[in-house]
């Protein structure tokens, strides 16, 4: 079969729908939640503002549009390598810079949902993805590996999103040696479901942020807030995680889409 067959089948698929595309966005707008730095840092990102231009009246009867206020990473978003200063000298780590043909990937699902809902801190450990991998195969280069925790359901309560107390956040994540370990496997990118690439507790790992600091070493993108992972198979779907060409950008919000099989 040709690759021209390939893509001619693909298509047939969709339009019978014997491939489901899955949203695996949240929504943005105001009530998105946003990440807060450490109060030692200047700046934080604003929340998002969606301005009316005209809606149909005097200020343009025949269209509607807006303009908005928002940050790289806010809502469902992807992260560059120049995201991390670890990133920083890869002349193809800005988001106009980066190779398209490699933000869409077969697509490995991790289900930490259960561990994640007995324990805020779960952190999925380089044993963990090796023992997923004996169950439903090996992550394969050049896919994108996302742990689903179905921390989604939280999004509508910010409070309850970014969990945070007097000792920091709490959102479970990965490990420092699972991110080494599945580098190795020259993965594409890691995925979660919270706020960050991270586990709210990451700060304190060596080294810190290892999601963050490890990825984009290795040239490799993040993806953080993704929704309905629950509807994607552990492994066979595709992933779609495209961010906006925004000159110099380190990040962008994304509509994140997996194209699964039916049947």
């Amino acid at each position: 079969m040709s690759a021209a067959d390939v893509v001619s089948n693909l298509g047939a698929m969709l339009a019978s729908g014997g491939v489901e595309v899955v949203d695996c966005s949240g929504v943005l707008g105001p009530d998105t939640p946003i990440l807060q730095l450490p109060p030692d840092f200047a700046k934080n990102t604003p929340k998002v503002e969606i301005h009316k231009i005209s809606e149909y009246d005097n200020d343009g009867p025949f269209f509607a549009w807006n303009w908005m206020v928002l940050g790289e990473h806010s809502g469902t978003h992807f992260d560059a390598p120049h995201h991390w200063i670890t990133g920083k000298d890869y002349p193809d780590g800005y988001t106009d810079k980066l190779d398209v043909q490699r933000l869409v990937a077969p697509v490995n699902v991790i289900d930490c949902s259960k561990e994640s809902a007995e324990n805020e801190d779960f952190l999925l450990t380089a044993d963990g993805v090796k023992a997923w991998e004996k169950e439903h195969g090996e992550i394969g280069e050049g896919e994108w590996v996302v742990m689903r925790t179905d921390w989604d359901s939280r999004v509508d309560d910010e409070a309850k999103f970014l969990n945070a107390d007097e000792t920091g956040p709490h959102s479970p994540g990965p490990t420092p040696d699972c991110i080494e370990y599945l580098l190795s496997k020259k993965i594409v990118g890691w995925g979660t479901q919270c706020i960050g690439t991270d586990a709210g507790q990451a700060g304190g790992m060596e080294p810190p942020y290892p999601a963050h600091n490890l990825l984009h070493r290795d040239n490799c993108f993040g993806l953080a807030s993704l929704a309905n992972l629950d509807k994607l198979p552990a492994k066979g779907a595709i992933l779609i995680a495209a961010p906006l060409k925004i000159k110099n950008g380190t990040g962008s919000p994304i509509r994140a889409l997996a194209l699964v099989p039916k049947g």
